[in-house]
């Protein structure tokens, strides 16, 4: 039996062990763009312009993806933090390195051009849902636009009472059907929430996000980045292989009828039952102690 990295799935083979794809040393993840530390089992990406409010530019979109991709196959790495420096976690497409030069392509007829780039930036998201590892956004400041659909695309949402989370394209010009967007926020917070937010673009608090099902947890500023790392450190001491097949089942799982997805889970977690993890944790039972799992 294999467990694909690559799609985070459990597919029957002859073998009775789980293989992991081959690692990818960590040392080969070297991104100019943003920042990046490995502290342990947890990785941290940083977006890194604070005095423009981390927005995203051409490269940093490649370089996000590229990270993503590559730690499909990184196994040193168990869980992945995601936030931006200063006071804000990403303003969105930078104005003048993105915005400016789409308006020129859209004046020059250059429309394969912007078609280009819509698909560029919906692959960072299809490479954060593809990556095994569970992604933890920590969200203080502001988050729009591209920011919250970085943020939507994560899987835990840690925010402050002072942040805002907008989904502005609207304001633009363009639809809320970016990146994902309206198949992705409404599973989150609701068709008729999502359905306010892109029709608006209005920016949502701290504490109504929280509300809303957006935010996981509301922390204060001073203290969000070390709760945010805590909790990627527990996850990362948890079951690699098991990890991975609850973010491929949640996502893969949209489009199931119940039955097909019960049938689904029901191989998922025959496939689970077989690795090492497994009987780590029935024997620190028996023993009354407490598993330490080791990712096979």
């Amino acid at each position: 039996m294999w467990l694909d990295l690559a799609n985070t799935r459990p597919v029957l083979a002859g073998s009775t062990q789980i293989r992991l794809m081959p690692d990818s040393p960590i040392s080969d993840i070297h991104p100019k763009y943003f920042l990046w530390s490995v502290d342990g089992k947890v990785a941290t990406i940083t977006l890194n312009r604070p005095e423009r409010k981390n927005p995203l530019t051409f490269d940093s979109y490649s370089e996000l993806v590229e990270t993503f991709q590559r730690l499909t196959s990184t196994e040193k790495v168990k869980t992945v933090v995601i936030t931006g420096a200063g006071d804000n976690f990403c303003s969105g497409g930078d104005v003048h390195e993105i915005i400016g030069p789409l308006v020129q392509m859209r004046e020059s007829k250059q429309t394969d051009r912007l078609l280009t780039f819509t698909r560029m930036s919906g692959q960072l998201v299809k490479a954060m849902r593809a990556c095994p590892q569970p992604i933890l956004a920590a969200i203080d400041g502001v988050c729009a636009g591209a920011g919250a659909i970085i943020a939507m695309a994560s899987d835990i949402r840690f925010g402050t009472p002072r942040s805002r989370v907008a989904f502005l394209f609207v304001k633009v010009g363009l639809s809320g059907a970016d990146m994902g967007a309206c198949a992705i926020l409404p599973r989150i917070i609701g068709h008729g929430r999502a359905a306010e937010l892109l029709y608006t673009g209005r920016f949502m608090s701290g504490d109504e996000a929280e509300r809303s099902g957006f935010y996981n947890r509301l922390v204060v500023p001073d203290e969000l980045l070390d709760q945010t790392l805590r909790f990627a450190h527990e996850l990362a001491d948890g079951p690699t292989v098991a990890h991975a097949t609850t973010k491929r089942c949640l996502h893969q799982e949209w489009e199931m009828s119940i039955d097909d997805a019960i049938e689904h889970e029901a191989q998922a977690q025959a496939a689970c039952m077989e690795t090492e993890d497994f009987a780590r944790a029935y024997r620190a039972f028996a023993a009354k102690q407490t598993p330490k799992f080791e990712g096979n």
